[in-house]
């Protein structure tokens, strides 16, 4: 087992502190619940530009691209952080059906780059310490996304959207 500073332990915990921050966590919420692409077209219905969706898909996904980079560049030990976290593999999970075309819109090659990259090393390490979890895992979220309706927008996200058109 690699040797963890304190440092990063207190990163670590920051990190968490942030997944917790209101907002962050009412994007984290509608993601999970409703972001579900499988091309570029379901994107633009389920998260169009200038909506609280796209504002809560965008903040996932970019607090995600971040810590990815951060554990990448060696701030935070990588089994550290694997063992104590799992959102980000659900997070490439819903774009990577994606991510070839956003890329593509974008053109930018590297975007999501570091997610794409962290969650390989995950799935990798996940896969050594328990064969076969990363295929139950996907079964698992395939039968949560089947058998659970849409969560609808807060009331609070519903009035900062009204806000925003006025």
């Amino acid at each position: 087992m690699s040797t963890v500073t304190h440092e990063q332990v207190d990163l670590l915990l920051r990190l968490y502190e942030l997944r917790r921050e209101p907002r962050l966590r009412e994007a984290r919420a509608w993601f999970l619940a409703n972001f579900h692409p499988s091309s570029a077209e379901d994107v633009a219905k389920i998260a169009p530009p200038g909506t609280e969706a796209n504002a809560s898909m965008r903040m996932v996904t970019s607090y995600w691209e971040m810590v990815a980079n951060i554990v990448s560049r060696g701030l935070i030990d990588e089994e550290f952080f694997f063992e104590n976290t799992g959102e980000q593999w659900i997070v490439w999970d819903r774009l990577k059906p994606i991510a070839g075309a956003v890329r593509e819109r974008m053109k930018n090659p590297h975007a999501y780059e570091k997610l794409e990259q962290h969650v390989a090393r995950f799935e990798a390490w996940r896969e050594r310490r328990a064969p076969g979890h990363n295929d139950h895992m996907r079964q698992m979220l395939k039968q949560m996304i089947t058998q659970a309706p849409p969560k609808k927008s807060s009331a609070k996200g519903a009035k900062r959207a009204k806000k925003r058109t006025r």
